[in-house]
This record gives structure tokens, sequence and C-alpha cells, in this order.
């Protein structure tokens, strides 16, 4: 999955889009094994944000961007873009608030193209307040004994 987002990064970064990955992709950086088939984002939302996301997703090939407007973006809680790879960009989700998940961001570098997911307390904090049975999966798998991980890593094709 990470292989087929390497664009998307990149063109995050090119427009400094402030996001951070969550759901079950950051899991899965945190070392939970499960499959997951989708991005999920939290976004600052702002209208000058929403509006870099927007040209940033146009730039790495997601043609359904185009089909949107930034003010769409921030009046709906979640925005599904699926062309080549589903992209759900949201707004809030229960459990966090962006500032605060932004400054504790961990940064993971992946086959040379950095991004920003959710530090481990913040997942476990979203996903707690998400408690969707997955989700409480997850939770019972991030608060099992550290095993000396210092923090996300990208692991090939798992994520």
């Amino acid at each position: 999955m990470l292989n087929r987002l390497q664009d998307v990064f990149r063109s995050f970064a090119r427009h400094d889009v402030r996001y951070v990955v969550i759901g079950g992709i950051a899991s899965v950086l945190h070392g939970v094994p499960r499959a997951t088939f989708d991005l999920d984002i939290l976004i600052e939302a702002t209208p000058d944000n929403a509006a870099r996301l927007l040209e940033a997703l146009e730039d790495a090939g997601l043609g359904t961007a185009a089909l949107t407007t930034a003010e769409e973006v921030l009046t709906n809680e979640i925005t599904v873009f699926e062309d080549r790879v589903r992209i759900d960009v949201q707004t809030s989700t229960p459990g966090l608030v962006f500032q605060d998940a932004w400054a504790r961001r961990e940064t993971v570098s992946y086959q040379g193209q950095t991004f920003f997911v959710l530090s481990r307390e913040d997942l476990i904090a979203s996903k707690r307040a998400a408690g969707r049975e997955v989700d409480l999966e997850d939770v019972r798998l991030l608060d099992l004994p550290d095993t000396g991980d210092a923090g996300p890593e990208a692991a090939p094709d798992d994520a």
C-alpha cells in the first residue's frame, strides 16, 4: 500500500499540506499486524490547507480531487477520493484535536519519502474514541508491552 502512496506523500510535501496519517496504516506502522486497503488522513481544517490538499491530490494524479472544492472538503467530516488508491480525508475524528496531534506527530521515512503519522498515544486515543470492534482490537495490540520499538516504521508492502 505504501508503494502506491509515494507520489501522494511527495505531493503533500511539495504543497506543504498539514496532515497526519490515522487509521489502519497508522496502526500497521505502530506494529499492528493487519491489512488495510485505504489511506486515512486527518487534515488541518483551514481553507488554505484544504486548497493545498486538493492541488496536491491532483498533482499526484488523483483526478477525483478536481470534482470538489476546498469549501466542500471543510463542510464534511470525511471526503473520499477514490482513483488508483482510496484516500479518506477527515477534517475531524473522535478523540483528536488536529493541532495537538500535529504537535505530537511522528515522521516516518519509507524508500526515501517522509510522511507524518499519529503518535502511538494519539492513535490509541482515537481508536478508543471510535469504539468499533476493529479499533478496539488495534488498541489491545497497541497496548501490549513494548518490545523496544522506537517508533513507527514502514514495513515493506505490509501497509
